[in-house]
């Protein structure tokens, strides 16, 4: 072990989501021992923006990690290690002095659509696919990167590097700019090589560009000093190693058990997106031909993970919720989301499986899995006037269900298993809708903060507590796994049928979306977005997601 002095028995994982950022600390054999999390926010602008304060996050960040250090006499002197993950792609663009001179362009922003679209009818689509092994959508960093090429150069000629979330935060602790391996190889890279590719640069026209791609450093091998400016911000020692961890979808998947060496098993995040992942060796990696999912390298010598992802999961369920909020409002006392939360299991048992189905494309910026579509819009079918809020709550649930199942066909046969985590795993008949839609058993992992813990994973491997990654999955997951839950057979068999239904309408449906966007007036675009510098009014429901 690296750990050099007595005592130190500590280590830090920080997850910045995009509206939570959290510190959890564990001892090196994985318990949790305390956690504070701070609110982020972030803005929507015209045309899709969705921006973030870089200087705002950090400071979020170091206030989080120091209300952890505070509460614990001694704390401080006992971490052996700090590591960071954070929300995924987007672009996070610092000057040549590292400072920002911009906000950031989060995942959310759909300002980069009309460049994908480009994009995707290139010659060197293909290619870059096929070493990337995702698809191109708006939420990425190189989509972004590109569309700024073409309709804001000056921003990239003042830059000095272009980072992601994570990257930001690391380099506000060390002074380091680097990214890791994972966000580098399904952006601009080769998952095989785990590498930056120059096929995949020129496909999305930044060869001129890619001086301000960072260099590609491995957290399970290699960590930096905190600085004595982070120390003194965050009240941790200087000269305490910090890992860079890997994007927050694949830590979270390695807290929640992903990978624990069982085959054909699959890990859903169910959160204010969805997150579906398996884990499968780099060469068994199986590419569609409608070029879309992410394969997302996980921290272990030729693990990767196959990725789809709902744009959203669990803000179906919040727009469901307000609706019922508001309606109770207009004629008495308002009433909390949590409470709204805690009826949705009864609101379950009081309607009929099955009678609706729901398409979950609730985001304004359409859907990312497993297929591409910026102008995907939700929708109810099969509406009677017999149908009472309930029912539409079940079909809001169950089309949760039917995306999880779209996802997992678009990677191969349905897995044996599904592991589950996110906020809404808690719910025991949201559990049994995903488990009758997939066909599987579901476990969920009893790690409450398992993005957290993943980054935590990866700094334990870096200084040396554990020989690998597979021995400390050993100890810190494995042991933490539930019983699995069996699907119902009958629910299974009407969940299957309806969604050969779900599928053909979401493919029927597409020409509708596109012709609802052309004739949708701008004004009207731009105002659903919201007012450029208006705090995003999920925040605080997306903050009990991420903090349940």
């Amino acid at each position: 072990m690296i750990i050099g002095r007595e005592g130190v028995d500590i280590i830090i994982g920080i997850d910045a989501g995009t509206s939570v950022i959290k510190a959890v600390a564990f001892d090196l054999s994985g318990r949790q021992l305390g956690v504070a999390s701070v609110l982020n926010r972030y803005r929507h602008g015209p045309g899709g923006a969705a921006v973030q304060s870089l200087d705002d996050t950090w400071a979020d960040c170091a206030q989080a990690i120091r209300e952890l250090v505070e509460r614990h006499d001694g704390f401080a002197d006992r971490v052996a290690a700090v590591s960071v993950t954070g929300q995924g792609d987007g672009t996070w663009l610092v000057g040549r002095d590292g400072r920002p001179f911009t906000d950031a362009w989060l995942w959310l922003d759909a300002r980069a659509a009309p460049t994908v679209a480009r994009l995707q009818s290139g010659p060197l689509e293909r290619a870059r696919f096929e070493a990337t092994g995702t698809g191109l959508n708006t939420c990425q960093q190189g989509a972004q990167l590109a569309h700024m090429a073409k309709s804001c150069p000056e921003l990239l000629a003042e830059a000095g590097c272009a980072l992601h979330c994570k990257d930001w935060l690391f380099l506000q602790l060390t002074g380091v700019r680097a990214t890791d391996p994972s966000e580098a190889s399904f952006t601009f890279g080769n998952f095989r090589t785990r590498a930056y590719d120059d096929t995949v640069i020129e496909a999305l026209g930044l060869s001129g560009h890619r001086h301000l791609l960072p260099p590609i450093l491995d957290g399970t091998r290699e960590t930096m000093p905190l600085t004595a400016e982070a120390a003194a911000a965050t009240g941790l020692r200087a000269g305490t190693p910090v890992s860079l961890g890997f994007v927050d979808m694949v830590m979270t998947a390695l807290g929640a058990g992903v990978h624990t060496g069982a085959a054909d098993v699959a890990c859903s995040t169910v959160g204010s997106t969805g997150v579906h992942m398996r884990a499968v060796r780099d060469h068994e990696v199986a590419l569609n031909d409608e070029n879309t999912g992410y394969v997302i390298l996980l921290p272990a010598p030729h693990m990767v993970t196959q990725v789809q992802t709902n744009m959203a999961a669990t803000l179906n369920i919040d727009w469901a919720l307000r609706l019922a909020g508001d309606l109770i409002q207009e004629f008495g006392p308002a009433v909390s989301h949590g409470e709204l939360v805690a009826r949705i299991d009864g609101w379950m048992a009081r309607s009929a499986p099955g009678a609706l189905l729901y398409h979950p494309y609730i985001s304004d910026t359409g859907e990312r899995g497993p297929f591409i579509d910026a102008q995907a819009r939700a929708s109810f079918l099969g509406l009677s006037a017999g149908h009472r809020f309930p029912d539409l709550l079940r079909g809001v649930v169950e089309g949760l269900g039917m995306a999880t199942r779209d996802c997992y066909a678009a990677m191969g046969p349905m897995p044996s298993e599904l592991r589950l985590t996110g906020g809404a795993a808690r719910s025991r008949a949201l559990r049994a809708v995903l488990s009758a839609c997939v066909g599987a058993p579901v476990r969920v992992c009893a790690r409450e903060e398992a993005g957290a813990a993943g980054a935590a994973m990866m700094a334990s491997v870096a200084i040396g507590a554990y020989d690998s990654m597979d021995a400390c999955i050993a100890e810190w997951v494995t042991p933490l796994l539930d019983a699995p839950e069996e699907p119902d057979a009958g629910l299974a068999q009407l969940y299957a049928r309806n969604f050969e239904a779900y599928r053909l309408a979401r493919r029927q449906l597409a020409p509708v979306w596109h012709e609802m966007a052309a004739s949708r007036p701008q004004a009207d675009m731009e105002s659903a977005a919201g007012p450029e510098h208006t705090e995003q009014t999920m925040a605080a429901a997306d903050a009990a997601q991420e903090s349940a």
